[in-house]
């Protein structure tokens, strides 16, 4: 293991998560003193949005040179896109689910210009991190990318997405805990140094989480902490440099099922599932897991999707094969066999796997 150089992290200029930003996205924009931004949204996003958005941009005094939709996260054609951009340009927008984002937050990366995130769903912490995932040769691959400048929440557009981005959301940040406890394993077997200021911020944003009282998914304070915390994520895997203090073998698994579904399911949710599977593997904190994945619906919505026993034990048995540098408790074949057997005997995957 090499000595871990000293700390030099970008986080976001400006965090705005509040009730009403669709609306005001221009006078917030305004902070980083953009002349020309280039816009681009998901789909169906600009007929919900569009209209309020750019004339907000416009009424800052903001030029608006370059809008469009993402269609595609082809890692070739976002990178001829990226270059399509005409050099006046000083910021890109991107206002949409996780492909708008991760496909403009790589296009900034290769132009080395700021980037505004502004998610309209919770599905997962890529709104926030330095990472994207593309499509290459057919292939979800993951690819460095640029952290946002900016990121702007509304409340109330949160609200408006299905409620399964929500839960997808949720799995994701509860892997945290799995996640942490995988990277503390790694550092026991010496395969790597466990960064302790990753780690405090990561445990925050899971801990503040979970013990949030709420009395539905769609509660204002619920979803402000969801994403405060995942927006922590994006922190902690910054000061890391990369995924381990919020990816474990709970994303390989996930990884894994993408590899072989014909259509696998929301990254969050099949995260949220090996979540409860590797905390009764680790023994460490499967209660309070399945007591947040229960209260919130989370095991319930996973109930109506069909999930496959056979999937998941399969995904277990090709997870160290994702990251062979990686070294989780699923890169010992016994704990293999474990989660395997957790699989099959489980009561609540009992109920909610077939």
């Amino acid at each position: 293991m090499t000595k871990k150089e000293d700390h030099r992290i970008s986080i976001p200029s400006i965090l705005e998560v509040g009730k009403g930003n669709i609306k005001n996205i221009g006078e917030i924009i305004k902070k980083g003193e953009f002349q020309n931004v280039a816009l681009y949204y998901g789909d169906g996003i600009y007929e919900l949005f569009g209209d309020d958005i750019e004339k907000s941009i416009l009424a800052a005094g903001i030029k608006l040179k370059n809008m469009g939709a993402v269609t595609s996260i082809d890692f070739e054609e976002i990178g001829i896109k990226a270059f399509e951009i005409s050099n006046d340009i000083d910021g890109l927008i991107a206002v949409g689910g996780g492909k708008a984002i991760d496909a403009v937050k790589y296009m900034a990366f290769l132009r080395k210009m700021p980037f505004i995130s502004i998610p309209t769903s919770t599905s997962n912490d890529g709104f926030s991190s330095a990472g994207a995932s593309l499509m290459l040769n057919g292939k979800r691959t993951s690819v460095p990318a640029r952290t946002p400048y900016g990121i702007i929440v509304d409340i109330d557009v949160l609200k408006g997405a299905p409620e399964k981005f929500i839960y997808s959301g949720i799995g994701d940040l509860v892997s945290n805990i799995t996640a942490l406890q995988d990277w503390k394993f790694e550092e026991e077997n010496g395969k790597t140094y466990v960064d302790d200021f990753a780690v405090m911020i990561s445990k925050k944003a899971v801990n503040s989480f979970v013990r949030t009282e709420f009395k539905g998914i769609k509660d204002d304070m619920f979803l402000k902490e969801l994403v405060d915390s995942l927006t922590m994520n994006g922190i902690a895997m910054e000061i890391a440099g990369d995924s381990s203090p919020a990816s474990g073998a709970e994303h390989l698994i996930s990884h894994a099922l993408d590899k072989f579904l014909e259509t696998p399911n929301l990254h969050g949710i099949q995260v949220g599932v090996a979540t409860y599977i590797m905390s009764k593997v680790q023994m460490h904190r499967y209660e309070r897991i399945k007591k947040v994945l229960y209260d919130t619906g989370f095991f319930n919505y996973v109930q109506t999707l069909k999930l496959k026993k056979a999937d998941f034990k399969k995904a277990v048995d090709m997870a160290p094969t994702i990251k062979p540098s990686r070294y989780t408790y699923l890169h010992i074949e016994e704990n293999r066999e474990l989660a395997k057997k957790i699989i099959d005997e489980d009561e609540i995957l009992k109920k909610i796997l077939s």
